[in-house]
């Protein structure tokens, strides 16, 4: 399907050349998806990367990421979607979209440094017509106050000769269920005509599109999700310590509330957060709050309590270990996953390196095992990966489960492991293997001398 065909207003203009209906600028996990489905939709597509080894990975039908395989690549390859390290391909792009990382800086605020350098790229290069939108994370006002002067700087006018618009991605990696196509897609345009023209262009590849009054309420929207999810994780991981303490089975009672079918959603203790969003993104907003003089209590404490949860486990560890007569400082303790989640090989602010410096810095003897990384570095200095799993459960002092990765099941851990510290519930889930076992009789595993559930 061709986009001008399905959406005019995508296109207020034919350009001459080689014109691209999207160039996707940055292909990483937000845009190389991006682009996939809209290679798929039948747009012409060309992504652009400063990185010449991605470019040339892509170029050669090699995937860096894990929601696409190479195979896919192939495919998109096949479609007519190029790669490149010119921004020469911003000239004849009807439509731009930045999808560059944005990080926190050394002193936890914004780092705005990909997206001021992608658009200036995109202002030295765009034409008259262009529709830009910004589908990087961050605060509130970004895009109109940050963007628009630097696409400015081209001697266009955002609203009357380019279109810009805001965006969030809601890329899950490893989501099996959601995509780009499927999962609604927020759009917020600097003026009215903006919004009409980004939203149609998305109707072009996903199924529903949701406008906002502009810019800055889609940019909050997204800040706004993940913040929800980083303050209630925060509440169920303090939970966590106290009932320890209390003697309270936290796991039980989360079942038992999830039961209600209204008024709650489940939430679950873990190691720390980590990704791309949860530890990175309220810092965004929080930062924005604190231009206005206010300080974001939410926020600021979320952070404290999920920012202590690498401690609290090396503590739980060392307990585990004293309470059968072993000393952490001269115990071999093998790690279950280094992903920040399960079942993928992004290792983005994995709770799993914190829990590795302060179980190193008391002395253990680290090893890892994770069948999706098969190198892994902290501060530095390799860890030894094990590959055998049953021998390396076997041969461990203690396991602490840090990824829930669909190997770790119940069984061949609670068969195998000597001590055993599960951070992230596994032991209360059905076995797979054992799939008429009832509830009441997994959940008894977790009670067995040397295993806990954090």
């Amino acid at each position: 399907m061709d986009a001008a065909a399905s959406n005019p207003a995508t296109v207020p203009e034919q350009r001459s050349g080689s014109a691209s209906d999207l160039v996707v600028l940055g292909l990483g996990y937000v845009g190389l998806p991006l682009a996939a489905e809209a290679v798929s939709a039948g747009l012409k597509v060309t992504g652009f990367d400063v990185s010449a080894r991605v470019v040339d990975g892509l170029n050669n039908a090699v995937s860096h990421i894990d929601d696409l395989s190479s195979e896919d690549v192939n495919t998109m390859l096949d479609k007519g979607f190029s790669a490149t390290t010119d921004p020469a391909c911003l000239a004849t792009a009807r439509t731009i979209v930045i999808c560059v990382p944005t990080p926190l800086s050394p002193e936890g605020g914004p780092d705005l440094g990909a997206v001021t350098s992608a658009s200036k790229a995109v202002a030295a290069h765009m034409s008259p017509g262009t529709l830009v939108i910004l589908e990087s994370t961050t605060y509130p006002g970004t895009t109109e106050e940050v963007v628009r002067p630097l696409l400015e700087e081209s001697g266009l006018v955002a609203g009357s000769d380019f279109r810009l618009a805001f965006s969030p991605e809601r890329i899950d990696p490893g989501n099996q269920t959601f995509g780009v196509a499927n999962t609604p897609k927020v759009v917020g345009g600097l003026t009215e005509e903006c919004g009409e023209a980004a939203a149609a262009f998305y109707e072009n590849f996903v199924n529903t599109v949701v406008r906002t009054r502009g810019t800055r309420e889609a940019e909050m929207a997204k800040l706004l999700e993940n913040t929800y999810r980083h303050v209630n994780i925060a509440l169920v991981n303090e939970m966590a310590v106290f009932c320890q303490e209390l003697g309270v089975d936290l796991w039980d009672s989360i079942s038992a509330a999830a039961t209600k079918p209204f008024g709650f959603q489940a939430f679950y203790p873990g190691p720390g957060v980590g990704g791309h969003c949860i530890p990175i993104d309220p810092n965004y907003l929080s930062y924005k709050v604190k231009t206005l003089g206010y300080p974001f209590r939410f926020v600021e404490l979320a952070q404290e309590i999920n920012g202590r949860m690498p401690s609290y486990v090396t503590q739980r560890a060392q307990e585990l270990l004293n309470d059968s007569g072993l000393a952490l400082s001269r115990s071999k303790v093998l790690l279950l996953g280094v992903t920040y989640k399960a079942d993928i090989a992004d290792q983005r602010e994995s709770p799993a390196r914190p829990v590795a410096r302060k179980l190193a810095a008391k002395g253990a003897t680290l090893t890892y095992h994770d069948p999706h990384v098969e190198s892994w570095e902290v501060d530095g200095v390799n860890v030894p990966r094990s590959t055998d799993l049953e021998q390396a459960l076997a041969e461990a002092d203690l396991t602490v489960l840090l990824t829930d990765h669909g190997e770790y099941r119940p069984k061949l851990l609670n068969e195998y492991a000597r001590l055993l510290l599960d951070t992230r519930g596994v032991l209360r889930r059905p076995d797979p293997d054992e799939a008429a076992e009832v509830p009441a009789q997994f959940r008894r595993r977790a009670d067995r001398e040397g295993i806990q559930v954090l």
